[in-house]
């Protein structure tokens, strides 16, 4: 199980791309804004190309009108690992966001533990009862965990009214602890063996970077990204709306600022929150960090890639 971390605009996809051919791998996207459909350009997700060629995961899973935590997030990815692993496939996950990086290598919080006469109970419910009805249930005791999960997932509409007979709380409630980094609780290990590489690069070549990706995202079209978004039925969540990319962008649709200092602070915003993921990736332990040149190739950083991997392997 191979993790790619780096600095936004430090060529982290790139580099998961390319291992993931040469390792049969499949991608699982680290990324807390790339899990909302339709925000693909101020995302920066991969292109058409890129997912017809590779098969990639927590990528476009919620709305942009829904909020999403990390709880949410490690549950799910949980899944897709043992998935990608069941069919013999190598685990590449990919991205920056500190916090979801942080439950992958650390594990969750010490919750609500596990019940398998409840289980096997609610299983039973479901096949005399239907598990609409289940999920009507769920809806009464915790809306929001409602919303979020399909109701035909019976996976997560069991898990979570098992947390509830546990505990006597919603899912939710226990997934909002991990909202912010501060105060958090006492953690327990997931056993996810990850093989971490880091790509770092000077800071005046990644603001460069960064400052010529926000070009391209305009170039591409995020300004009728975020008109389309803005002229859907249901409004954006709070959290989608603060996107770094967006939030620049619809301050400039609602006249707020002229478009040319919107798109000069979405780079000073990027370029800030590069600073701030470099803070974050100095409290990770067993990161190889690979220490990339000006004008490297891609070709060149995938073989120092490779050779760190063959060397985890021996």
């Amino acid at each position: 199980m191979i993790l790619i971390l780096g600095v936004t605009a430090s060529g982290k996809s790139r580099l998961a791309f390319e291992l993931a051919k040469e390792l049969n791998g499949e991608i699982i996207s680290v990324d807390s804004m790339k899990i909302y459909k339709r925000m693909d350009i101020g995302t920066a997700k991969p292109s058409k190309e890129a997912r017809e060629q590779i098969k990639y995961h927590m990528l476009d899973v919620v709305e942009p009108s829904e909020s999403f935590n990390v709880g949410s997030y490690y549950e799910q990815t949980l899944d897709v690992i043992e998935d990608i692993k069941s069919r013999g496939k190598t685990v590449i996950a990919v991205g920056g966001t500190g916090l979801y990086l942080k439950v992958l290598f650390d594990g969750l919080f010490d919750g609500a533990g596990k019940d398998e006469s409840i289980r096997e109970a609610l299983t039973e419910r479901i096949e005399k009862e239907g598990l609409l009805k289940l999920h009507n249930e769920l809806s009464q005791i915790d809306p929001e965990a409602a919303e979020r999960i399909n109701p035909n997932d019976s996976k997560r509409i069991i898990r979570a009214l098992e947390v509830y007979q546990l505990t006597g709380k919603p899912i939710t409630s226990f997934q909002k602890q991990w909202d912010t980094y501060d105060n958090q609780p006492p953690m327990k290990q997931n056993n996810l063996n990850w093989k971490i590489i880091g790509l770092r690069r000077n800071k005046e070549e990644e603001s460069g970077r960064i400052n010529q990706r926000v070009k391209k995202m305009v170039q591409d079209g995020l300004v009728d990204e975020v008109k389309s978004l803005l002229a859907e039925d249901k409004p954006l969540s709070k959290q989608a709306r603060c996107a770094i990319g967006y939030a620049e962008i619809i301050d400039y649709l609602e006249d707020k600022t002229d478009l040319k200092d919107a798109i000069e602070l979405v780079k000073k915003n990027t370029r800030k929150l590069a600073k701030g993921q470099r803070t974050w990736f100095k409290r990770f332990r067993d990161v190889n960090w690979l220490n990339i040149e000006t004008e490297e190739s891609h070709e060149v950083i995938l073989q120092r890639a490779k050779t760190l991997i063959k060397d985890f392997n021996s």
